[in-house]
Formats: structure tokens, C-alpha cells, sequence
């Protein structure tokens, strides 16, 4: 677990009004927690002193960020419009179909891998709009942000669905 003062040290996903996840989806959800509590950088400007707990969920088609240090005391709210997210969450459920259906159809290795570039071009692009959103209150680095932006996309199963 990571418990540098930088860092988100655990994170909740409220998947209460999540669509039934498949496969796909649960392992994409389960990697991206394990790869953020392996290594993140998260530094919440309001209160820069961490590690944080984590708390994701969807409140009035929006992204909430709710943070608390660890000993649960509450230190504020970030809520991100989920909109300007929503094609590329869509695309990105698209090609990650695309890459399993192709994995599984034992699909040549460069087809295979074209798709998969794809599909971290826009998972780039995303983490990019994500970091860019959160700039103001939040300090994130790249891989973090593509990590929060697998969750988001699980989160947002519910709106686009």
C-alpha cells in the first residue's frame, strides 16, 4: 500500500448505480486500483498534506472526488462534469471490446497490436483532458490520471448505458 504523503494511499469506487459489469470491464477496474496503489502521485491543493482516501462516485452526472485524510476526517469535494468525457469513454468501451474480441479470436500479433495502440492513444488523451480538469485543485501525474480515468469510465457505465 502506498503511504507517501503525495499519494492517494487507498480509493473506493461507489459502483452502487453501475450497469452489471462483464469480465472485461471487472479485470480493467481491478488493475487500474492495483496499479494506483502500487504507484501514484496525488496531491489534493487544499490540503497538500497526504496520503488521501479516495472516494469515487457519479453525483448529478458528475465525477466526485471525495477526499479524506486517513483518519477519515473529510477535507473536501471535487465534482468534475462527466460530458466532456463521455466520447471518449464510449470510444474507449469500443476499442477495449475490440482488443478482447480480437485477443480471443486469435488475431495476428500486429493486428492485435495496432489495436491496442489505439486504444492508449485515447486512454492518453483522456488522462490528458483529466489532469487538465483537475489542475486547479488538484496535482496529478500522467499514470495516475490514466488509472483514474479507468475508473471513471466503470463509473460511467451507468450514464452512457
Amino acid at each position: 500500500m502506498v503511504t507517501l504523503p503525495n499519494s492517494i494511499a487507498s480509493i473506493e469506487v461507489d459502483e452502487g448505480n453501475v450497469v452489471r459489469l462483464n469480465e472485461n470491464v471487472r479485470h480493467e477496474r481491478v488493475t487500474a486500483i492495483a496499479d494506483l496503489m502500487e504507484r501514484n502521485h496525488f496531491v489534493y491543493k487544499a490540503h497538500p498534506h497526504g496520503p488521501y482516501h479516495l472516494r469515487l462516485s457519479v453525483v448529478d452526472n458528475r465525477l466526485c472526488f471525495d477526499i479524506h485524510n486517513l483518519d477519515g476526517q473529510h477535507l473536501g469535494d471535487i465534482m468534475l462534469p462527466l460530458s466532456p468525457f463521455r466520447a471518449l469513454v464510449k470510444e474507449y468501451f469500443v476499442i477495449c471490446d475490440a482488443y478482447y474480441s480480437a485477443l480471443r479470436g486469435g488475431q495476428q500479433p500486429g493486428q492485435l497490436e495496432a489495436i491496442d495502440m489505439g486504444r492508449r492513444g485515447l486512454h492518453n488523451e483522456a488522462a490528458t483532458l483529466l489532469m487538465e480538469r483537475l489542475s486547479a485543485q488538484v496535482d496529478v501525474d500522467h499514470d495516475t490520471a490514466r488509472r483514474l480515468f479507468t475508473l471513471m469510465c466503470v463509473l460511467h457505465l451507468r450514464v452512457i448505458a
